[in-house]
């Protein structure tokens, strides 16, 4: 592939921080009028039917019976990330998810380093931190940090773990994307999580004690699910997958500091929220970060997609 060619579609993942970084927004409807693990089950579904229309619409062959335990691993790391993510953002302040969602490069990184010998040159750990520092200055104008001790330790807990899970859905989904292609793997891993999500849910609902059919169908609520499933995880989900192709699991994970930076310009521009004197400061250090680590070339992990991929 030309180099032009191959540095656009690594910027596939950036796309991907970006329409997670309306979570931020969407979150504010979504968790006063749906139950999290119920919410995340509703997000996935809908991600993973999206995804397999476009897959049905292009006439590609089923996973055969070997194929399936890999996609069935895949969907239990989105069980894990979704469902720990939305029950720890509802745990805790924004100030706390925010902080420590960004610990997603961070444990992506040292799991690529781990599983699959990537490495971490001098470049990329400089980057890595830039972006990060930048990303935190951002967070500094937005928040009050000094609340991130004041929230719930049980949430804070599963935000750590959703940040690790996603780092493991994105390591060890590498291989399956150079295999298989982003598409694919992107929509069987989500199918696979869907009846996993679906159990959660349904013990959750039993829990609170309320029944599907009393869940709010009301223009929010709708509006809500439907960006989740659709921007959030369908388009997302194959856009992150689809810079694996591409870049190194490491190299990805540096994109992922743009969603805060994504969510803090939507929360001015949506909901009059004040950005913070150091918005464009702390925004062009993370830009500088992410084009550094994005100019590291990646060895391939067991060739290329092959010629069924996207």
């Amino acid at each position: 592939m030309p180099t032009f060619g191959r540095y656009a579609f690594a910027l596939a993942p950036l796309a991907a921080a970006a329409l997670w970084g309306g979570m931020y927004v969407v979150s504010k409807w979504g968790f006063a009028l749906i139950p999290p693990v119920t919410l995340g089950f509703l997000r996935v579904t809908l991600g993973a039917g999206a995804l397999w229309l476009v897959v049905a619409g292009r006439g590609d062959a089923a996973p055969s019976r070997e194929e399936w335990p890999t996609f069935a691993a895949l969907g239990g790391w989105v069980t894990l990330t979704v469902a720990t993510q939305f029950v720890g953002t509802e745990l805790t302040n924004a100030s706390q998810g925010s902080l420590l969602t960004v610990l997603t490069p961070v444990f992506t990184v040292a799991l690529g380093a781990l599983a699959l010998g990537e490495r971490v040159t001098p470049a990329k750990a400089g980057g890595m931190t830039l972006a990060g520092v930048g990303t935190a200055v951002v967070l500094a104008g937005r928040y009050e940090l000094a609340s991130v001790a004041a929230g719930n330790l049980l949430g804070v807990a599963l935000l750590l773990i959703a940040s690790a899970a996603w780092a493991g859905y994105t390591v060890w989904g590498l291989r399956a994307v150079r295999r298989h292609g982003a598409l694919r793997a992107a929509t069987y891993s989500s199918l696979a999580s869907v009846p996993m999500l679906g159990a959660l849910a349904a013990g959750e609902l039993w829990y609170l004690g309320r029944s599907p059919t009393e869940l709010p169908l009301t223009v929010e609520s709708a509006a809500a699910v439907s960006y989740l499933g659709l921007a959030s995880t369908a388009a997302a989900w194959f856009l992150w997958y689809k810079g694996l192709e591409y870049v190194s699991a490491g190299t990805v994970a540096a994109f992922f500091f743009a969603q805060p930076v994504v969510g803090a310009a939507l929360g001015a521009a949506l909901l009059g929220e004040s950005l913070g004197p150091g918005f464009l400061a702390g925004g062009a250090l993370m830009a500088v970060g992410i084009w550094i680590v994005s100019r590291e070339r990646a060895g391939p992990v067991d060739g290329p997609a092959d010629s069924t991929g996207d």
